[in-house]
């Protein structure tokens, strides 16, 4: 009797087949972005270094024309560089990334054995390539949105490359030089080499083909690409169409007083998907490959499920990394419930119920102080609706706020409109202040505007604060308080201020018997407020004694965190790119991207 353990042969032959079989669908993504980076690297060492060693193979290439190595380095040179560039795309399933790299890799494979005659760098570019046509089902990704910053950060970057790139080719050629020429020399002969012109530095034999060729094609590659970028067709990031605004704002007149975020889905700048029944919609922006959707779906809470399921959708056809900034407590359930994405509190909302609001108490004491000191400066205030301004005013209003602004760029996403005055938003409320015992300026006597959006039938959210520079400090507080007091008379029963974020932890980690991990956190977020609004707005906010509603970040996986911060960033404002002028896109006709395009012809399929 054999002592073979039972079932041992079977698990061998399940690890044979699991070999034969390859790797799962869902990881070749990620495996062929590696292998591709692998292979531009191996392609690029093989354009930039001289052939060490001569065979049988290095004799035959005698015969044949003599720029036919010299071209075929460059030729390996400038596919591994641009399979380096498409490693990322294949990372995100691009379908486009997947086709320029079946074209790279065999020209890729041609060029590294006619130049090198390696047979490993030729076979796993011959491999990746086989990868690549078999799992061709897994790089359907739609383009995301373009910018013109791409072709400039690619000029930039890739020039940059280049140069240190060219430095390396002109010097691994150490023998075949004539002289000792200087480091200033060699880059010289980069920069010339490079626009297709003969250097300063000279070689015997065919080495000088060899880097004028490298030279040359880096180049091109470099101008190439970068005009490219520049002027390729558009695929326009989602825009808010008309007719998609008139069905959020149905929405809200029915469902808008669930959420204080939900007027802030009325951003022009927004795409949006709505559920199948087109009882509810998820509003986004699509920022660095993130797809950002604010505040809770709009709409009736039982459609929220078909919103939530289009957005995944939408995400998945362009391999978006999909995420949810500030949703409540119940929206945060929803999501989760409906897509395995977990949650992580973000930080408090503070909320103001009218009727519980007074300026007196100790509490409010230095908030009352300093509205009295206003008043006795000579500044007044005035609350109403937009609907009620005259034409005058609101664009002096406009110009304000406009001149006020801290920032080149408007900030804000979440909890921002962008916009003032629109004649669709005349339930909107504004709230100014003041001078009137002093000569008027470029505004008249107005000194500072807070703007407030919808909440429902007896709601507002702030939108913006804005104040002159040279005004009394407090002007923020005076106006708040001003609303407050008006908003019985307007039917405002509650109003929400600003987003505080990690609020608990510094509220808890500055009382007493904090713990050190607490008291480590709180102090970080103390330092980060240096740069950021982060301790402040907690304090300010918590000078009205709100109640604090709890928002929360959705997200895929921890590891996508960081992304999703920095794209949440941009999108706020608070990390901006700004364009050369000739690099920046004429405004276009606001149009949806083809997988939304064909959501709307579905719809209109359906409603016939």
């Amino acid at each position: 009797m054999s002592g073979a353990v039972p079932g041992g042969n079977d698990g061998g032959n399940r690890g044979v087949r699991r070999i034969l079989r390859g790797p799962r669908p869902e990881a070749v993504p990620v495996l062929a972005a590696r292998i591709c980076a692998l292979v531009g690297l191996l392609n690029v060492a093989a354009g930039v270094f001289p052939r060490f060693r001569h065979s049988r193979l290095h004799t035959v290439a005698e015969v044949l024309p003599g720029a036919l190595g010299p071209f075929a380095a460059a030729a390996a040179l400038s596919c591994g560089v641009l399979l380096l560039l498409l490693a990322h795309g294949l990372r995100r399933h691009k379908r486009r990334a997947w086709r320029a790299a079946v074209v790279l890799l065999p020209v890729g494979a041609v060029a590294q054995f006619t130049y090198r005659h390696s047979f490993i760098g030729a076979a796993i570019s011959l491999a990746l390539l086989a990868l690549l046509l078999r799992h061709r089902r897994e790089f359907a990704a739609l383009p995301d949105p373009r910018s013109r910053w791409r072709a400039l950060a690619n000029f930039v970057l890739l020039g940059a490359g280049s140069i240190a790139l060219g430095l390396v080719i002109v010097s691994v050629h150490p023998t075949k030089v004539v002289g000792d020429p200087s480091i200033t020399a060699r880059l010289e002969h980069v920069l010339y080499g490079l626009f297709g012109f003969e250097g300063p530095v000279g070689y015997t034999g065919n080495t000088s083909w060899t880097v004028g060729f490298s030279l040359g094609a880096l180049g091109m590659l470099t101008a190439l690409t970068t005009i490219y970028l520049a002027f390729r067709p558009e695929h326009p990031a989602a825009r808010l169409t008309q007719d998609d605004e008139s069905r959020l704002r149905e929405l809200l007149d029915k469902h808008g007083a669930r959420d204080s975020l939900g007027h802030f889905a009325l951003r022009r700048d927004k795409g949006v998907v709505f559920s199948p029944s087109g009882k509810a919609a998820v509003t986004y922006r699509v920022v660095s490959g993130v797809m950002l959707a604010s505040g809770d779906p709009i709409g009736d809470v039982e459609a929220w499920p078909g919103a939530i399921e289009r957005f995944m959708d939408e995400a998945k056809a362009h391999s978006w990394t999909p995420a949810v900034m500030g949703c409540s407590e119940t929206g945060g359930q929803v999501w989760t419930r409906e897509t395995g994405l977990d949650a992580l509190e973000l930080g408090d909302e503070a909320v103001v119920d009218v009727a519980d609001f007074s300026l007196s108490g100790r509490a409010m004491r230095n908030v009352r102080q300093m509205v009295k000191r206003i008043e006795r400066n000579g500044y007044e205030t005035r609350v109403r609706r937009i609907r009620d301004l005259g034409e005058k005013e609101l664009e002096r209003i406009q110009r304000a706020a406009d001149d006020w602004r801290g920032t080149d760029t408007e900030r804000g996403f979440s909890m921002a409109l962008g916009r003032i005055g629109d004649p669709d938003d005349g339930d909107c409320l504004i709230a100014t202040a003041h001078k009137t015992d002093e000569q008027p300026g470029a505004y008249g006597d107005l000194k500072a505007v807070l703007h407030f959006v919808p909440w429902g039938k007896d709601g507002v959210s702030l939108d913006l604060m804005r104040r002159d520079r040279s005004a009394d400090p407090g002007m923020n507080e005076l106006l708040i308080v001003a609303a407050l007091q008006a908003a019985p008379k307007l039917g405002v029963a509650r109003v929400s201020l600003n987003f505080a974020m990690f609020r608990a932890a510094l509220a808890r980690g500055e009382k007493l018997g904090a713990g050190p991990v607490l008291r480590a956190w709180r102090g970080l977020l103390v330092f980060l407020s240096r740069w950021f609004q982060i301790e402040s707005l907690y304090k300010f906010n918590a000078k009205f004694r709100p109640r604090w509603e709890p928002r929360f970040v959705v997200y895929r996986s921890s590891r996508d965190l960081p992304r999703i911060g920095f794209a949440a960033m941009q999108a706020e404002g608070f990390v901006t790119l700004a364009l050369p002028r000739f690099l920046r896109r004429a405004t276009a006709q606001r149009r949806p991207c083809p997988h939304q395009a064909a959501q709307t012809a579905e719809r209109e399929v359906q409603a016939v």
